[in-house]
């Protein structure tokens, strides 16, 4: 019933969906929170924001399956790390203006 995921798996997508919905993920998420990232940067925060969005949905009981259901999920985990890096980035800045 449940395939098998290795490190670098999605489920119900192989490792070239994980790169695409990496990019679709990081590149919405980019423009969500009006930054300015690269083509690697953008695939990367995808990337994480799956590991992320995919573990607090698991969490929380959300099941999501396929390329829709999981570009949903890395977007929203790619909005929350962006959100989180750029909050801190902010705090961090504001500290040494003092």
């Amino acid at each position: 019933m449940y395939e098998a995921q290795g490190l670098l798996g999605m489920p119900g997508v192989g490792f070239f969906g994980l790169l695409i919905i990496g990019f679709i993920a990081g590149y919405v998420a980019e423009r969500v929170l009006n930054r300015d990232h690269g083509l690697l940067t953008n695939v990367l925060v995808g990337i994480a924001g799956s590991f992320v969005g995919g573990t607090l949905a698991g969490l929380l009981g959300i099941q999501f399956y396929g390329f829709l259901g999981n570009l949903v999920i890395a977007t929203a985990g790619a909005i929350g790390i962006l959100w989180f890096f750029g909050r801190n980035e902010q705090r961090k800045n504001s500290q040494e203006d003092r």
